[in-house]
């Protein structure tokens, strides 16, 4: 049986990533992957579990990078740098 994805306790489905949004998604923060300089700064700037975020551009050719908002915030994020950030 599997685990009910809109469940609040359910465990977030590590393969949804922000990187799989189009420009217009929105979706909340269920986690930050690693434990690294750079996971740590993305947490200190908001992308912490349950913050709304949107995709507001994917950059041409290769949708590298990309800008997200978060709170009021629009960051730039490389593509590397959005995989690690696992959405609901």
């Amino acid at each position: 049986m599997s685990a009910d994805p809109s469940r609040a306790d359910a465990p977030p489905d590590s393969h949804r990533r922000l990187t799989m949004l189009a420009v217009g998604d929105r979706a909340r923060v269920a986690l930050v992957l690693e434990d690294d300089p750079i996971s740590r700064r993305l947490i200190e700037v908001g992308f912490v579990p349950g913050a709304a975020i949107e995709v507001i551009a994917s950059m041409w050719p290769a949708a590298d990078p990309l800008a997200i908002r978060v709170g009021g915030s629009t960051f730039a994020l490389r593509r590397h740098e959005a995989e690690r950030i696992v959405i609901a």
